[in-house]
């Protein structure tokens, strides 16, 4: 442990840390609630997400009660639903598993659905003060650059030794303030883009800043290259309803509802895509066809294309629920889908 170090980061965020909600209890499900919503959401999104959970599901009981349709609900537009997914597994391992009670071991803790490393820590060091250091994106910056480190941080070996620096850098009189603090200092004041390295307390001891390679840090080996993907959706349309299903397997959006969908390998023409076994032959006339703006996830670009379809009788092709249209707003669709369902409504209201 660095005395100094802990000490000015203390200092620091005691002078500059931002007021939320989860800080203000040690109850390890909220710590845990809220450190699901954050992972890949920004603080501002993540706070009305975070506050609708617990208006829900006040206790990891009743959370674990709920039927999944009404989780994947209330994550509906948070993106990466997996996390909704193991946050609901998890909940119902805590019943069985802890009768109810929310674990504070940390072997227990990361033996939940969807708890790593880093997640394990902070609930552990957040809600009882355990010494375990926390690695976040945040961390991972300021040690990089504190330290002048070029150790990729996507690396196994990279992972590890920075995992190995913060246990060694840790306050462990103090360890929930100072992960907190390190946190919190990544995030306000050594952010990936415009550092304030002017007014920054460790500007003397900042080896990169020295080096003049804050810009360089911290390093990536590389990333997984984007793909294109083509998106046909179908909305048949019929005395006011239309078809939807839920999406399951191992691709996006698991769990989640969707119109009738064909994927194609290019940007194809409704006349070209194969509606006959879809609409089982019956004939269709075209109400209207939607562009969507590319819509972008971590590896992958959506283009997505919706035609709305007039049909006298709506198939009813194996999987699908027919529902009314004035229901969907109640099934937890993707954002791409809730976006158009947006424009779809506005164009009513005009």
């Amino acid at each position: 442990m660095d005395d100094t170090l802990s000490a000015a980061l203390r200092a620091w965020y005691e002078a500059n840390k931002r007021d939320l909600m989860w800080r203000r209890t040690r109850d390890p499900y909220r710590i845990w609630l809220s450190e699901t919503i954050l992972q890949q959401t920004r603080v501002r999104q993540g706070a009305a997400y975070y506050d609708r959970f617990l208006e829900a599901f006040p206790t990891v009981a009743e959370l674990a009660a709920a039927p999944e349709d009404r989780v994947m609900k209330l994550w509906q537009g948070l993106g990466y639903y997996s996390r909704a997914r193991n946050l609901h597994a998890a909940a119902r391992q805590i019943v069985e598993r802890f009768g109810g009670r929310f674990p504070t071991a940390y072997a227990d803790v990361r033996s939940l659905p969807g708890v790593g490393d880093y997640t394990a820590a902070a609930i552990c060091s957040f809600s009882c003060d355990q010494p375990r250091a926390v690695v976040d994106g945040n961390v991972y910056r300021v040690y990089a650059r504190l330290f002048d480190l070029d150790l990729p941080i996507d690396t196994t070996a990279g992972r590890r030794a920075f995992a190995t620096l913060a246990d060694e850098l840790l306050d462990r009189r103090h360890p929930a303030d100072y992960n907190q603090a390190v946190m919190e200092f990544g995030a306000l004041h050594c952010t990936p883009a415009s550092p304030r390295c002017d007014g920054c307390p460790f500007a003397d001891r900042c080896l990169s800043k020295a080096a003049g390679t804050v810009s360089l840090r911290p390093v990536k080996a590389g990333r997984t290259a984007t793909r294109d993907r083509y998106l046909n959706y179908i909305v048949p349309i019929c005395d006011g309803r239309t078809l939807i299903r839920r999406r399951n397997g191992r691709d996006i959006w698991r769990g989640l509802y969707e119109f009738p969908l064909i994927e194609t390998p290019t940007a194809t023409a409704l006349e070209q895509l194969p509606l006959g076994e879809l609409l089982a032959g019956e004939p269709f006339r075209l109400l209207k066809s939607t562009a969507m703006p590319r819509h972008q996830l971590s590896h992958q670009t959506l283009h997505a294309l919706f035609h709305r379809i007039g049909v006298d009788r709506l198939p009813r092709p194996e999987g699908y629920l027919t529902v009314p249209v004035a229901s969907l707003g109640d099934y937890a669709v993707p954002r791409l889908i809730e976006k158009y369902l947006e424009q779809a409504e506005d164009r009513q209201k005009n």
